[in-house]
């Protein structure tokens, strides 16, 4: 499967890879990711099942989008397993020294006061998103909220944790 004098795709991928690339960019947020689908487009790209220029253009860029999109949700899924923005309390910890494992001891309990006087519907929004890495729909859907409303509930039991922990 080699490029040919006369090779359709081969033309049309040159024709069209830097539209393609900047139509993919802010799909995958980086140009480099973008220039990756277009390539794997290009090795996936079978002119054959399409009769006219106008549809060799609309298929490439149908499966530049779909392979994009593709990475998207792959990215965001690794991301839901491995959130980045993990307060300290929630990480796991490692204890150099006996005075090292108290402190921490002592702040998990300041963490388990503050949870318990929080109103049932904000320590559990609260849990579920920090601890248990639910989206704010699943929380929303939980509790029998709005959306917004499970965003509000989050946002305001973060402000009592960190003003009163800091």
């Amino acid at each position: 499967m080699g490029i040919h004098g006369n090779d359709t795709r081969y033309e049309t991928y040159v024709a069209y890879r830097a539209e393609l690339v900047r139509y993919a960019t802010p799909i995958l947020g980086s140009r480099e990711d973008a220039e990756d689908v277009v390539q794997e487009a290009f090795v996936r790209f079978v002119p054959e099942a399409a009769q006219s220029p106008s549809r060799l253009k609309s298929y490439l860029y149908r499966i530049v989008r779909n392979l994009a999109l593709d990475t998207r949700r792959r990215r965001r899924l690794e991301a839901h397993g491995h959130p980045d923005d993990t307060p300290w309390w929630g990480l796991p910890q490692g204890h150099e020294t006996p005075e090292a494992q108290a402190l921490l001891c002592d702040h998990i309990r300041q963490v388990e006061a503050i949870l318990a006087t929080m109103p049932a519907q904000q320590r559990i929004a609260l849990e579920m998103h920090r601890f248990g890495g639910y989206r704010i729909e699943e929380i929303a859907s939980h509790l029998g909220v709005s959306t917004s409303s499970a965003h509000r509930l989050i946002q305001s039991g973060l402000v009592k944790l960190v003003g009163k922990i800091g």
